[in-house]
């Protein structure tokens, strides 16, 4: 099993909608926005640190600019390995959410 957090769930997912935009501070931003609260930028660092070492995400760096004073942001991608625990986590959730359903409903 490829065990992930909830919270490296979300950072995930995250560079999944950013695409080509899945630097550190967007990441912030983007899930600062989609749970409505303050995400620092160690929360999000630190998921993201742990998903590269465990080969769930890989990272390279983009083109200096001048608005960044020439240095360059590094983006953020899933690998394979990546894709395949977010499948996993995301079934196991959907299985757990499903008994939910049966249960609330009755």
């Amino acid at each position: 099993m490829k065990s992930i957090t909830r919270k490296e769930e979300l950072v995930m997912l995250s560079i999944l909608n950013l695409r080509e935009n899945a630097y550190l501070i967007a990441i912030q931003d983007h899930l600062s926005q989609i749970t409505g609260k303050k995400i620092s930028l160690t929360s999000a660092h630190l998921p993201l640190s742990r998903l590269e070492k465990k080969g769930y995400i890989e990272s390279k760096f983009g083109v200096a600019t001048a608005v960044r004073g020439g240095r360059r942001k590094k983006i953020y991608n899933l690998t394979k390995l990546g894709f395949e625990a977010l499948h996993e986590y995301k079934k196991i959730s959907d299985e757990l959410w499903e008994n939910y359903v049966r249960f609330a409903t009755r």
